[in-house]
């Protein structure tokens, strides 16, 4: 991956150079005095070929950097860490591709660093001076003809605004080490030399093969600067000529661009803002102070009795009044008429004028004069289509089958609205009469395109019909050239159960659902109205995406949902895919909530399909294998749990799961889009097979527009069809955090893979074979290192085996990490991640750097006082890392990391007190957010076993468990035999 970067030069030159995540980060020790090369930048030859044009050269820059290299910008992934120090300025040469002009919006494998979209920001802003002819030909020191930018008004605003915003980067070369002057001035000059290369390139290009100025004056001074302005700049003239030239064109700009303080205002009314017998419409003239644009006087004030609230800007203002009439005039023909009068005031029109003086208005403010419109012009309620569709089925009565589901059928018909007020048949004949756009309505003033008009009543006249309720869905998010409309659609109407979902407010209008009787558990008011809500899609047979917050008890609202439906008899069984790492956290979720539930786990070595239960749990590896066989069963509900693992639609598993035949299709989530829109798809054609259409009508429809150009009206319309389907609440919402306790604290049941099972049996067989000998000291000590051996082993095989291999796909545990950080992160939450054991979070900090690209701290007990502090600092930091891996010894007490709202023991230190400790770096004063706790625990495991120990005895645990575990050292041998024995559930099939 590329990062691209833009610095601006000597002369208004503009550099880019890049840099290269795949290059290593040479360390070169203490760095000389003498400039070296940047390590990782990108070559010129490579940049050439990667913008297909440019200069090849050098510059130097000055970057921030360790004393190992400089620090990589923050867009660029390093695979190699950079060894850290202290942060100071150094001087790299780097090579750079001389650019002139724009850069390409995409290219390909490369990000676009802060200073490459500043630089974007100012070529455009260069090209629309140019395009609206905002440019000035003048002579330069040097006796060079150049075309430069005529700043005033709003231009001024914006350079400015641009010239604040220019980032350091943007600044990086040394002016005196590029031969330049000096670098004081640096940032002050380098946009305005940008903009003035840009601007006379541009002109020139425009001007390209224009000589006739020159011609008319060949020889003479102004004839050789004419020349100059088209072709070469040089004015080749006597000395004392060019500098009167010069001169003259210095004053001559200095009038043109000068500002006066105070500006002419031209204020519409309508007819309806006073007599509304009166059909005149007013242009009133008025005079604005230009820093203070509160202070309007009218042009009848000014000329009754003058006013002296003016004066403070301006001697005369009417002089400036009558000035601006005129030049007004040029822009406006119709002023003409208001300057015969000695003492002008207003302009009286008729609608025809009005509309006539709307359309100039756009010219008369970009000329710098103020312009003040009706609000119901500024804000217009655009003409459009309604589509009004009728149904059988409510959302309060027994519809039948065929009138329930997006295949069902309605009646449909069109009508004209504007915005959202439909029209009736007088008020469509009284527009189609009207002689101009301009027509009285409803008490006030509208604008109506009469082409416009005309289409949509041809439109209208194709009458109505039957379409199925997906099509009717379909078109509440429709753009009007995907649907075949003359017209915007301003709007879709629906009653009974379609007029809910169209509502966007299904949450609130549904009917209450009790706890059923199954359930084992005291739902709180947003999970009841999540069943609720789960519930009234289920009754209409159409699937669900559940997204809520992680933490917010997605698992009990779907087995609330289970025991709703089951609570008058039996019906045909539900499948669950999960990750392997939650199996076993459904089968104790579902055995406390609904104990009533018949569950069958479908996974591991000698599974056997079981469907004759309530609920069967698969994960997605075994779907994809035995598709055949859970394909052959006709499923009530199938569930996808981590609903994200179908992200990919392409993949196996995703065609897999959308094949299986089920009434109902419920999807889990915490994260329904992660990076692109296309997983938003995949995730809903599962819930409800085309809804979005083909994922390539998808992308063309939805993805590009949304993703590429930030389309708001795109991601609009894909909201209004969506939301009916997806249900997101999160923590931070005041709906729902009222009903959260301050401390959610939740044990993450995890598997081992089979290296993992395999090293686990291992080292228990060993210790029994050595166990059976010892006695006393040595026999605990065996069992004291057993257990730790067999904690690192449910950790991760490289921690055992200190071997350097692999991280990634070895550990049940540090998959489930992964995927609850990836939930956390997507919220923009922290997280802390204590682990008792220095080597695993040696492991595991570099890995999640790479997993998640970003920056991961690591504190252990080796780490200096300062580097601790400033990790804290950094962490409370709002924008700083997210992620703190901490060994539970260095960790565990002193520190106030309150901007944590996670905490996760991946290890267990098995005693309360300590975890308790760790937990409450971020769960103490000054925590503003509700702190979720995880910890982590290998089903099947000795882990699991001494968890539930301490849990059954945990009011006693809290006073007799020492600080570390030698309490477990005085178990028999039959004891640990069954405390350390590996359980077939242990293992993810």
């Amino acid at each position: 991956m590329l990062v691209l970067h833009s610095v601006g030069a000597v002369g208004g030159r503009v550099a880019l150079w890049a840099e290269d995540s795949r290059l290593p980060a040479r360390v070169v020790g203490r760095l000389p005095r003498a400039t070296v090369r940047h390590p990782f930048a990108v070559g010129g030859a490579d940049l050439r070929a990667l913008l297909d044009g440019g200069e090849v050269g050098e510059l130097r820059l000055r970057l921030p950097s360790f004393a190992s290299g400089p620090v990589a910008s923050p867009e660029l992934v390093r695979e190699e860490p950079v060894r850290r120090g202290a942060l100071r300025w150094r001087e790299w040469v780097v090579p750079v591709l001389w650019w002139d002009g724009a850069v390409p919006a995409r290219l390909p494998d490369c990000r676009f660093g802060v200073s490459a979209k500043f630089l974007g920001e100012a070529v455009e802003f260069g090209l629309d001076l140019v395009r609206r002819g905002r440019v000035l030909p003048v002579i330069d020191g040097d006796r060079t003809a150049r075309w430069r930018a005529a700043l005033s008004g709003v231009d001024s605003l914006r350079h400015a605004a641009l010239r604040t915003s220019t980032p350091a980067s943007f600044l990086a070369a040394d002016p005196t080490a590029n031969g330049g002057g000096s670098a004081a001035g640096v940032s002050v000059d380098v946009l305005t030399g940008v903009l003035d290369r840009l601007v006379d390139r541009e002109v020139r290009r425009l001007l390209s093969g224009t000589t006739d100025g020159a011609d008319a004056a060949d020889g003479e001074v102004v004839g050789r600067w004419l020349a100059a302005l088209v072709g070469d700049p040089s004015v080749d003239h006597a000395v004392g000529e060019v500098d009167r030239l010069r001169h003259v064109l210095g004053e001559w700009a200095a009038r043109g661009l000068r500002e006066l303080p105070v500006r002419t205002c031209f204020r519409l009314g309508s007819p309806d803002q006073g007599d509304p017998r009166q059909e005149d419409w007013r242009v009133e003239f008025l005079l604005q102070a230009v820093d203070e644009p509160s202070v309007l006087v009218s042009a009848e004030r000014l000329w009754r009795r003058g006013d002296t609230a003016l004066r403070r800007w301006v001697d005369r203002p009417e002089e400036v009044l009558l000035g601006d009439l005129g030049r007004a005039g040029r822009l406006y023909p119709a002023l003409d008429r208001a300057l015969a009068a000695k003492r002008p005031v207003e302009l009286v029109l008729d609608v025809e004028g009005a509309y006539d003086f709307l359309t100039h208005a756009p010219l008369l403010a970009q000329a710098g004069f103020g312009v003040l419109l009706p609000a119901w012009w500024r804000q217009p309620n655009r003409l459009g289509l309604v589509l009004d569709a009728t149904g059988r089925g409510t959302a309060g009565t027994v519809a039948k089958e065929s009138e329930l589901g997006l295949r069902a059928l309605v009646d449909y018909r069109w009508e004209l609205a504007l915005g959202d007020e439909r029209l009736t048949e007088a008020e469509l004949g009284a527009l189609a009469k009207a002689k101009v756009p301009l027509i009285r309505l409803r008490g006030r003033w509208v604008h109506v395109d009469r082409k416009r008009l005309a289409a949509g009543l041809a439109f209208l006249g194709r009458g109505g019909g039957r379409m199925s309720a997906a099509r009717v869905l379909l078109h509440s998010g429709l753009h009007p050239d995907d649907a075949g409309l003359p017209l915007p659609l301003n709007g879709v109407r629906a009653d009974g159960w379609l007029g809910d979902l169209l509502s966007g407010e299904v949450e609130h209008r549904l009917e209450p659902v009790e706890d059923p009787p199954g359930l084992v558990a005291e739902l709180r008011p947003y999970q009841r109205r999540g069943l609720a809500w789960l519930a009234f899609l289920d009754r209409l047979g159409l699937g669900a995406c559940l997204a809520d917050d992680m933490g917010l008890g997605k698992t009990v609202q779907l087995l609330a949902l289970e025991a709703h439906n089951r609570r008058y008899g039996r019906r045909p069984p539900t499948l669950l895919v999960c990750p392997v790492s939650v199996v076993g956290n459904w089968q104790r979720e579902a055995a406390r909530f609904t104990p009533g539930l018949r569950v069958r786990v479908h996974h591991g070595a000698d599974r056997a399909l079981d469907a004759d239960c309530d609920l069967v749990i698969t994960t997605y590896a075994v779907l994809a294998r035995d598709a055949s066989a859970l394909a052959g069963v006709a499923w009530d509900r199938v569930v996808l749990d981590e609903a994200q693992n179908v992200k990919n639609s392409a993949t196996r598993q995703s065609e897999v799961v959308r094949s299986l035949p089920a009434r109902h299709r419920v999807a889990l989530t915490g994260t329904p889009v992660e990076n692109r829109l296309a997983e938003l798809w995949s995730i809903m054609d599962f819930v409800n097979p085309g809804l979005l259409g083909s994922i390539n009508t998808f992308r063309a429809r939805f993805a590009v527009p949304v993703e590429r150009h930030h389309d708001e009206d795109a991601a609009v319309r894909l909201r209004r069809i969506t939301g009916p389907f997806v249900l997101r609440r999160l923590k931070t919402d005041p709906k729902v955090i009222t009903d959260l306790p301050d401390k959610i604290e939740v044990k993450q049941l995890c598997t081992l893979t089979a290296e993992q099972a395999s090293l686990y049996q291992a080292v228990v067989d060993d210790m029994f074979q050595r166990i059976a000998e010892a006695e006393g000291i040595k026999r605990r000590g065996l069992v004291l290192a057993t257990m730790s051996r067999l904690k690192q082993v449910c950790n991760h095989p490289a921690q055992l085996l200190r071997d350097g291999s692999r991280v990634a796909g070895r550990s049940g545990k540090l998959a489930r990490l992964e995927e609850v950080l990836e939930e956390a992160l997507a919220d923009g939450d922290k997280a802390l991640c204590f682990t008792q054991f220095t080597e695993f979070g040696s492991l595991v900090a570099p890995h999640l750097a790479a997993r998640f690209d970003t920056e991961v701290l690591f504190l252990h007990g080796g780490t200096p006082k300062r580097a601790r502090d400033e990790m804290v600092r950094r962490f409370q930091d709002p924008g700083g890392p997210s992620v703190f891996v901490l060994s539970l010894k260095a960790g565990g007490t002193g520190l106030n990391l309150t901007a944590a709202t996670h905490v996760i023991h991946l290890d267990r230190w098995w005693n309360p007190a300590v975890e308790d400790q760790a937990t409450d770096r971020a769960f103490r004063i000054g925590q503003r957010d509700h702190v979720q706790v995880r910890k982590f625990v290998c089903v099947g495991t000795l882990e699991e076993r001494i968890d539930l120990m301490i849990e059954e005895k945990r009011d006693l645990a809290q006073l007799v468990v020492g600080a570390g575990e030698d309490w477990l050292t005085e178990l028999s041998t039959g004891e640990l035999h069954r405390l350390f024995a590996l359980s077939g559930e242990a293992v993810g099939g």
